[in-house]
């Protein structure tokens, strides 16, 4: 069971991140939740695809690392990841942001770091230090920070970007099935995407009102994405 800890560079000075990838640590999962803040980097590396939360009932943005249950096609015996690019759910380990009453400014919260103290990636014998020898941050806080940031943004801006695709009746269901070499068949449900034709013939307007609140970048990036369904069966085939 997770127990998060506010971060600080006394308490913690001593604390290290094991950055190895494994189904040890938790990483053998087929999704998680992603952000239109790294969607373009998502899409050439990953299918992205929206599903409905069962307790908002609000869409959100997953992307998919397998086909299977709990199979991450995009992990490597040798503990690496498979892809250049690494979503921010994943890349911020065992790190969360949390909110603390803003000294300065009664009234208002301001974001600060977590930590999981209850992580199988957490020691203080092995792995990457989070601070420096004498209590600044490393370089590797420092990506989790802007891992955090995009998660804080994405989650800022997600709704929003969801009320106008609905809006212009951008989204729909998709059912994804597959056959794989050896013929075994796998059925994805639940999943939903842009659809293409509407999203072409879009008018000027529409596609002007799109562009200026910044989701027309963010449509395309899950139209192009689709394609990386097909790499998630090769590699499944690969490993077969």
């Amino acid at each position: 069971m997770a127990k998060y800890a506010l971060l600080n560079n006394i308490q913690h000075k001593d604390l290290r991140v094991i950055t190895q990838f494994s189904a040890t640590y938790g990483d053998n999962i087929t999704s998680t939740l992603t952000f239109p803040t790294e969607f373009s980097d998502i899409q050439k590396e990953y299918p992205i695809f929206f599903q409905i939360n069962p307790d908002t009932a609000k869409y959100q943005s997953v992307v998919l690392f397998g086909i299977s249950q709990n199979e991450n096609l995009f992990l490597k015996s040798d503990g690496t990841w498979d892809a250049n690019f690494i979503p921010a759910v994943i890349a911020r380990g065992p790190f969360l942001i949390g909110f603390q009453q803003d000294p300065n400014n009664p009234g208002s919260k301001e974001p600060v770091i977590h930590v999981d103290m209850e992580s199988p990636k957490i020691s203080t014998a092995e792995g990457t230090p989070i601070f420096l020898e004498f209590g600044g941050n490393t370089a590797f806080l420092d990506n989790i920070t802007r891992s955090l940031k995009d998660i804080y943004d994405g989650m800022a801006i997600s709704e929003r970007m969801f009320q106008a695709f609905i809006e212009l009746d951008l989204i729909e269901p998709v059912n994804i099935e597959i056959e794989l070499n050896n013929g075994e068949k796998h059925r994805l449900n639940g999943n939903h995407t842009i659809n293409r034709d509407k999203l072409a013939n879009l008018t000027g307007d529409q596609l002007l009102q799109l562009n200026s609140s910044g989701f027309l970048a963010a449509a395309f990036s899950v139209v192009a994405s689709l394609g990386n369904m097909q790499k998630l069966i090769d590699i499944k085939n690969s490993k077969k």
